[in-house]
């Protein structure tokens, strides 16, 4: 499956109770070594809070084998080539996220250090979920959260960055001011 063709769903193992004990086990410590869990920041000029929030579950590798199984195991995401000949798997709808890999790891807990990102990225979705990255002061809660992520990784925004560009639509006049579209995701 390739990203052209990401509403196919390639596993009737979807349901993380149908998954045998030992290939859940197997990609859970595979995900312990090499996945990554994460929330990244894009300027959005068209959205009411100039930032659009996105969870992201990946791993990659040169071999696509283990993006494949992990694709067909659970049933979503995408993979993709990159120029490098790194294939790449992950999962960013959120609603993917919340019903499909959150379901996945409660059932086959990761044992490394990394649980603590997943529990992160889960506790961010749900507020996602409810809309809390529609404001400024839930994305400030986003970014709080995130802070210890993946050892406070590289990222390409800094908070400073999206936390000053939040700041002027904190006043009333500001907010009065916005355009509202009303169709902000």
């Amino acid at each position: 499956m390739t990203a052209g063709n990401q509403q196919e769903r390639p596993s009737d193992l979807a349901s993380s109770t149908q998954i045998p004990v030992e290939l859940g086990s197997y990609l859970a410590g595979f995900t312990d070594g090499e996945g990554s869990f994460n929330v990244s920041f894009r300027r959005r000029n068209d959205y009411f809070v100039p930032w659009k929030a996105s969870v992201s579950f990946n791993i990659s590798q040169r071999d696509d084998s283990m993006c494949r199984l992990f694709q067909q195991t659970i049933g979503c995401g995408t993979i993709r080539y990159r120029k490098d000949g790194v294939c790449y798997f992950e999962v960013t709808d959120l609603r993917d996220f919340i019903e499909i890999v959150v379901p996945f790891f409660r059932r086959f807990p990761l044992r490394s250090k990394k649980r603590f990102d997943f529990e992160a990225l889960e506790r961010i979705a749900r507020m996602m979920e409810s809309g809390d990255h529609l404001t400024s002061e839930g994305l400030g809660r986003i970014i709080e959260i995130r802070r210890p992520m993946n050892n406070g990784g590289k990222r390409k925004y800094s908070e400073e960055e999206i936390l000053s560009s939040l700041r002027p639509m904190e006043s009333s006049e500001a907010i009065r001011q916005a355009p509202w579209s009303g169709t902000q995701g």
